[in-house]
């Protein structure tokens, strides 16, 4: 099994602005040399920061940011993946998506909706966790406040197997809870014996809300792997390692003791 090299783009994203988002975007994946990676990882909301405006930010799934993502993964020979709001059957979702170079794709809807910011009340959650299957590896993608419920992340499956290698999680994290964003990414990975990518944001959003990044790459002993400075823009690729990660597994295989229970 070959490495996989994961670059992720730490923004400071421009407010409910679409087409202003995605040029500044455009500019910082123009850094990474094409073929050169297999993901190119942007943070949540990427086109319009984290906002509850549906009506002003939704796009349909054939829409422009959904165009630019083939465009860009097309071009850049790379998936290309992060989180849009989209609006389907008059619903509106925090959907991430990924999006392959040949423009097929595929889709999480964001199970864990923040309702301290009142995402609850405009947006539907998800049900259904995705495991995606990308040169060998097994991926699950996370949005964000996702993040705090480790039993929907759960790396064990009902033989007890693993169920993926790589964690994503796209977020808008702000600054004040940033030791919180830090600490539960690195129990991820600890816990799950995973690979885990946290990409957050900077700046501010049109709430004056701050954002500082510390958006991380981390093994499976939790040990950083990236070198993303605070409230710093920034692109970084890092080769996540397979046979590492195997071999670390065969050697404390925990997952043979884990306890056995579903999500209803």
């Amino acid at each position: 099994m070959k490495n996989l090299k994961v670059t992720t783009v730490q923004a400071n994203l421009k407010w409910e602005d679409a087409v202003a988002s995605i040029k500044h975007l455009h500019s910082l994946i123009n850094r990474i040399e094409p073929k050169s990676t297999d993901i190119i990882i942007l943070p949540e909301m990427f086109n319009s920061g984290f906002t509850n405006n549906v009506q002003k930010c939704a796009e349909a799934m054939d829409g422009f940011t959904m165009q630019w993502m083939h465009e860009t993964a097309k071009s850049m020979k790379a998936v290309v993946c992060g989180s849009i709001i989209i609006k389907e059957k008059n619903k509106f979702y925090n959907r991430f998506i990924w999006m392959r170079p040949d423009g097929k794709y595929e889709y999480y809807k964001k199970r864990h909706l923040f309702s301290m910011a009142k995402e609850d009340t405009v947006f539907t959650r998800g049900n259904k966790p995705l495991v995606i299957e990308h040169k060998g590896w097994k991926i699950m993608p996370l949005v964000c406040y996702d993040l705090r419920f480790p039993v929907w992340s759960r790396n064990i499956d009902a033989t007890k197997n693993y169920r993926y290698d790589v964690m994503i999680n796209v977020a808008n994290w702000p600054a004040v809870r940033i030791y919180a964003w830090q600490q539960l990414l690195i129990a991820r990975a600890i816990e799950n014996q995973a690979y885990v990518v946290g990409v957050n944001r900077v700046g501010k959003d049109g709430n004056a809300i701050p954002y500082n990044g510390y958006s991380l790459v981390l093994d499976m002993l939790g040990t950083k792997l990236s070198n993303y400075k605070p409230n710093k823009e920034g692109v970084e690729t890092i080769e996540l390692n397979y046979k590492a990660l195997k071999d670390f597994r065969k050697r404390f295989p925990a997952n043979k003791d884990a306890d056995a229970f579903k999500i209803l």
